[in-house]
């Protein structure tokens, strides 16, 4: 007789989507995903992970691919397993919030290209920030699978994820996902969240995690323990390390467990092969530090790319005697900023406030994003931001304080989009409206190459590093899918004087 106790884990894949987003800067071409497409849909995975986070910017920016273009043609090739994404809710796959309309669209959009589950998450835990999703998933008739973004800090325990779980599944989602960004949730720790929610909430319970600071698959044996439903994995080499749990490793870890999965091994080893290939041919993209286990991540409790590409920074500031008094000021930050998750965006706004603080003094210098978060506009944080900060980041902005839901500070944007579009020339789609609004830029120069004489216009682009981008100011963040280990670029300017820093999306 099955059971709770017996049922098999599912393992959902992630080496078309987060297992390069984290060891190849998501540099992975479709056309080196096609020749994997037939044994990865015919292995039987719950889900496979092939869009969402960098992979829309990064395809456009860096590969030339239009992303809907890219969705069409692996779904063709994967016809039988299910198709997910990751949603950044409000935020879509850019940093700053969207009109509803626009959300709605890209949602809907995607649910007709193909998109089976949206795995739809916020920052800073706000789930009024993905309920707009969650609806316009659900209208498409598609699968919405709310997500608490995991930390630790004293405001978070097992009864507050537990809570963050109920109120997913009160807006009507269809699966919980714990999704531990940076690989700090301890195995212990990640049995009580997933019991605690087994026990309270009525869905089925995902766990993700990362293989950075080597918790990843015992934390995935004690979430299996604790009766989650699924765990992600992906396929070596574009595993371990700062991706996930090697699939042929779990299966491993799992042998004669009760819930152990059944997976074909020989497809598993073909496809591994295979992938070894495709890694050699993104060599300029990889690297070892990304590959190995990094306890230090553990010590700052901090995503393991903000280690390496902060040592980078403060070298670049002279400041690099200062790192050890810069990574003790992310907790004071974060506390200031009522303890907020650390994943894009807010990973990087932390940590440029954090040696703003340490080289100017604490709290002398705003970043624009560290002052928005602090009064509301990114959303509602899990404790109340400090008074004084808050009173100063209004001071220094000339903004007042917010507590409505952001989203409901914007106006409609979708006709809009269309008129610009129709302007330039270009086509005024829902497929172009979306990319449109939070790509312009990318999405011209996509169009203007097409322009080009045929043989220049169809040499397929090679993996070799892009120029880094123009410089912006620190309001708006840096592109996505940027080398790992060469962080994205952003000019400071801060009374006046103009500051180099780096960062570089973990998520």
């Amino acid at each position: 007789m099955t059971t709770a106790k017996t049922t098999p884990v599912i393992f959902n894949n992630t080496v078309l989507r987060d297992g390069h987003q984290s060891l190849a800067a998501t540099r992975m071409t479709t056309a080196q995903m096609l020749p994997a497409l037939e044994d990865l849909d015919a292995l039987g995975f719950g889900a496979l992970e092939t869009w969402g986070g960098a992979t829309i910017d990064s395809g456009l920016r860096f590969l030339d691919e239009f992303p809907f273009e890219r969705l069409d043609t692996i779904k063709k090739g994967t016809p039988n397993t299910p198709h997910m994404m990751l949603l950044r809710g409000q935020n879509i796959v850019q940093y700053a919030n969207f009109p509803d309309d626009v959300v709605t669209a890209f949602v809907a959009t995607a649910a007709r290209h193909g998109m089976d589950i949206f795995r739809i998450f916020d920052a800073l835990n706000d789930m009024r920030n993905i309920a707009t999703a969650v609806k316009a998933t659900k209208a498409a008739g598609k699968h919405a699978q709310g997500t608490i973004c995991y930390t630790s800090s004293p405001v978070h325990n097992v009864e507050a994820f537990v809570g963050l779980g109920k109120e997913i599944e009160d807006l009507g989602c269809d699966s919980i996902c714990v999704k531990d960004m940076a690989g700090l949730i301890p195995p212990r720790v990640c049995y009580e969240i997933v019991r605690g929610l087994k026990k309270n909430c009525g869905l089925p319970v995902i766990v993700h995690t990362h293989e950075t600071a080597g918790l990843g698959a015992p934390t995935y044996y004690a979430a299996i323990e604790a009766g989650a439903d699924e765990v992600d994995t992906s396929i070596a080499p574009f595993a371990n390390g700062t991706g996930q749990p090697d699939t042929v490793r779990m299966l491993a870890l799992l042998e004669d467990h009760p819930r152990a999965p059944e997976y074909d091994r020989e497809r598993l080893n073909r496809l591994r092969e295979y992938f070894k290939g495709v890694y050699a041919e993104l060599s300029n993209f990889t690297s070892t530090r990304n590959e190995v286990v990094d306890t230090e991540a553990l010590a700052y409790q901090v995503p393991g790319g903000m280690l390496s590409n902060f040592r980078n920074q403060l070298k670049e500031q002279k400041m690099e005697d200062r790192f050890e008094e810069v990574f003790r000021e992310i907790p004071v930050v974060r506390e200031a900023l009522g303890w907020i998750p650390l994943v894009t965006p807010t990973s990087q706004i932390v940590g440029v406030q954090a040696m703003l603080n340490v080289k100017f003094g604490r709290w002398k210098n705003f970043s624009p994003a560290a002052t928005d978060i602090a009064l509301g506009y990114y959303g509602r944080t899990p404790a109340p931001v400090d008074p004084e900060v808050r009173k100063l980041a209004s001071k220094a902005s000339g903004k007042e304080p917010v507590d409505c839901r952001p989203a409901d500070l914007l106006e409609p944007r979708m006709e809009t989009l269309a008129n610009e579009l129709k302007a330039a020339g270009l086509p005024d789609d829902e497929e172009h409206c979306v990319i449109h609004a939070m790509f312009p830029q990318e999405l011209k120069k996509h169009y203007d190459k097409k322009k080009k004489p045929p043989a220049a216009a169809d040499t397929p682009p090679k993996p070799t590093p892009a120029p880094p981008p123009a410089a912006t100011s620190a309001a708006s963040p840096a592109p996505a899918g940027a080398p790992k280990g060469k962080a994205r670029a952003f000019n400071l300017v801060v009374s006046g004087k103009s500051y180099a820093v780096e960062v570089e999306e973990l998520d």
